[in-house]
């Protein structure tokens, strides 16, 4: 009885889910041979979506579950598990695990159980899955999936494909390619300010209207749910969090950190301080920018929120024009959040990454402050470039 009533809601699921876009980097993730893997990733950015597009391409018995499915409080997951593979089932979908009392126990339990079965599984709440994760560390395989970049929201919005290039390629290349994708998509510029305004989630496709109270209702459900279910912090911090956020809006400027002010004006220790910027980093809220240093610190230099759509939801909530040397940094500095390597602040132009330096600045910004650098890019808000070492900030959306 179970088994049907879970089929009969995926059927309808899998009705309405389209291939036509298909991030192919974490789909090609669930598609390995490897029995046991997650997805992890912010609330809204196509988790969902990626397991229901790789069940339409499966071709052994499946089953599509979601935790937080009202039944779930009724159901053992290991003996719906058990019933699914009497019957020859092979490959099982469990989506927000998180939502599942005991999940990594039952899913040790069903990997160790039925070796030839493949369980696939996601969680919105990163900071419970990360948590679990040691009881699954010999077994399971976890990817974070990313919000869009400026060209997965181009293809998606407008059915195109569009090329993926290294940093090495824009750096060297950026005149050709700028110029390039310019004049062969005459919209892209004027494109990219509505992505940050509201390109960062899959869901703008539904209603881009409604984008702003979608994410706004998502990032609460972070700070007030996902956040205390792991952390032993009481209700009164949690209001801390939205200080922190109120203060990054109010700053109106990219925020440099003051560890021992902030600590006094919300009355926590400096301790309890960077765990909490800590964990909101960790929900995908915060993007903390350490100084470049041959020192480990933990004190980060800048604080950013982790995509310009958040800084733009913060900034109508709280009736606060955003800033848009905040918005350029933001979107330059979450664009290498699929790099190997950290970007770092740099007390010489902006940025470090690499062995290279970056100014960034509004189309009129020049290279007085980094003319002498070795490796030194000036990357600015414009639609293409035709200086050498000049770079439209978009391009940098093209990262992956």
């Amino acid at each position: 009885m179970n088994i049907e009533y879970f089929q009969r809601k995926q059927n309808l699921l899998l009705a309405k889910t389209s291939n036509n876009f298909i991030r192919e980097k974490y789909f090609n993730y669930l598609k390995s041979s490897n029995r046991l893997i997650g997805l992890i990733g912010a609330r809204g950015v196509g988790k969902t979506t990626l397991l229901l597009q790789y069940l339409k391409s499966v071709d052994q018995i499946f089953l599509y579950l979601s935790a937080d499915d009202i039944i779930f409080q009724d159901i053992k997951l290991y003996y719906l598990c058990d019933e699914f593979y009497s019957i020859g089932g092979r490959v099982i979908v469990i989506d927000e695990i998180h939502k599942y009392k005991n999940w990594a126990q039952e899913i040790k339990n069903i990997y160790d159980s039925f070796p030839d079965i493949l369980i696939r599984f996601s969680g919105s709440s990163q900071l419970n899955i990360l948590n679990e994760k040691y009881d699954l560390s010999r077994r399971a395989i976890i990817h974070k999936v990313n919000n869009l970049s400026f060209r997965e929201y181009l293809e998606l919005k407008h059915n195109i494909n569009l090329d993926v290039y290294d940093i090495q390629e824009i750096l060297e290349n950026a005149m050709d390619i700028s110029s390039k994708l310019v004049f062969s998509h005459p919209f892209l510029y004027g494109e990219f300010k509505k992505y940050l305004k509201y390109g960062a989630y899959p869901f703008f496709m539904e209603d881009d209207s409604s984008f702003d109270i979608k994410l706004l209702n998502a990032l609460e459900k972070i700070i007030f749910e996902d956040i205390p279910s792991i952390n032993k912090i009481n209700y009164e911090h949690l209001i801390i969090f939205k200080k922190l956020i109120f203060r990054l809006i109010e700053a109106n400027k990219p925020y440099k950190v003051n560890i021992a002010s902030l600590s006094r004006d919300f009355g926590i220790s400096e301790p309890t301080l960077y765990t909490y910027l800590s964990i909101l980093e960790k929900s995908d809220i915060f993007k903390l920018i350490k100084k470049y240093s041959q020192k480990i610190t933990k004190k980060p230099e800048k604080i950013l929120f982790k995509n310009t759509n958040i800084y733009n939801s913060y900034a109508k909530e709280f009736n606060i024009e955003p800033d848009l040397g905040t918005l350029r940094e933001t979107f330059f500095v979450n664009s290498f959040i699929d790099q190997n390597e950290n970007i770092y602040y740099s007390t010489i132009g902006d940025f470090k990454f690499k062995d290279y330096i970056f100014e960034v600045g509004g189309k009129n910004k020049t290279f007085r402050q980094i003319k002498d650098q070795k490796n030194s890019y000036l990357v600015v808000d414009c639609d293409y470039s035709v200086v050498k070492n000049k770079i439209p900030l978009w391009l940098f959306g093209f990262l992956y």
